[in-house]
């Protein structure tokens, strides 16, 4: 995949979850996929983070990703951002940062970094 291709699919994975387009990340996502967060070191397969993800959509409104830096790499992407959204606690402001590696396309693997005190408004 070019760097071009990489930043492409970056763009519409992000753009699906603002959107709430569950079955647009799916469709990122390689069947096989893993994705895995720092704050319980564990690893979920793409219906347990669909899942996740459908759950953020439906707590969350005004979804939207900010203060983005992005590198692609021959392989996938590193991206550090704030999630920004509007939830039952209050604003969540959620820095993060993800190492994600692409192939054919689809994403194979992605590794979530985030501070989890910044999840209090989901509560």
């Amino acid at each position: 995949m070019t760097s071009d291709d990489i930043s492409s699919l970056a763009n519409r994975f992000f753009a699906a979850i603002e959107l709430g387009d569950i079955a647009g990340v799916a469709a990122i996502y390689a069947d096989d996929a893993v994705v895995w967060h720092n704050n319980d070191q564990r690893e979920q397969t793409v219906v347990e983070n669909l899942a996740v993800l459908s759950w953020l959509v439906d707590h969350v409104a005004d979804r939207s990703y900010d203060n983005v830096r992005r590198v692609v790499l021959g392989d996938g992407f590193v991206q550090q951002h704030v999630l920004r959204g509007t939830a039952a606690g209050g604003e969540l402001e959620l820095p993060a940062m993800m190492r994600v590696w692409v192939s054919n396309h689809r994403i194979t693997r992605l590794d979530e970094y985030l501070d989890t005190a910044q999840l209090a408004v989901l509560r």
